[in-house]
């Protein structure tokens, strides 16, 4: 357990970067009066910081070779990440952050709940138990004190 404690702490400030990114992001929708390209500055910024990793970390470029063994849908992670981003963006001013978030937590608890327990997309398989379905039906019990 105690070798968990850094990536644990980890994940939290990663959770604490997304209620960071929404704010900004809702904030320079407003300063532009676009959500489609404040979503798109977001990503653009993304972009060059990921270019900029990949060059601090000297990853090589895949080859075509490898690219073209891909699955299609392996690329679209792209996508869902613009629609989170573009969601963000209209529902944060109108939900406030917290429920937002409360309501995304619950989504995924939901989803990652179908995902472990039929290895949906390779997620190894954890089957769906009583403890974990309660657990989900708790978030949704703190999204609706977080709304009171």
């Amino acid at each position: 357990m105690l070798k968990l404690i850094f990536p644990m702490i980890l994940a939290v400030a990663a959770g604490i970067s997304l209620v960071v990114q929404q704010a900004l992001n809702a904030n320079l929708r407003a300063a532009l009066t676009s959500a489609a390209w404040s979503g798109f500055m977001s990503y653009l910024l993304g972009v060059i910081c990921m270019v900029g990793l990949a060059l601090l970390l000297q990853d090589p470029i895949p080859s075509v070779a490898t690219a073209s063994r891909i699955p299609w849908f392996a690329w679209s992670g792209g996508l869902f990440g613009a629609i989170f981003i573009g969601l963000g963006i209209f529902l944060v001013p109108q939900l406030g952050a917290a429920t937002f978030f409360a309501l995304l937590i619950a989504g995924q608890m939901f989803g990652s709940i179908v995902f472990d327990h039929f290895g949906l997309m390779g997620v190894p398989v954890h089957p769906i138990t009583a403890i974990r379905v309660a657990g989900a039906i708790m978030l949704v019990g703190g999204v609706v004190l977080i709304r009171m």
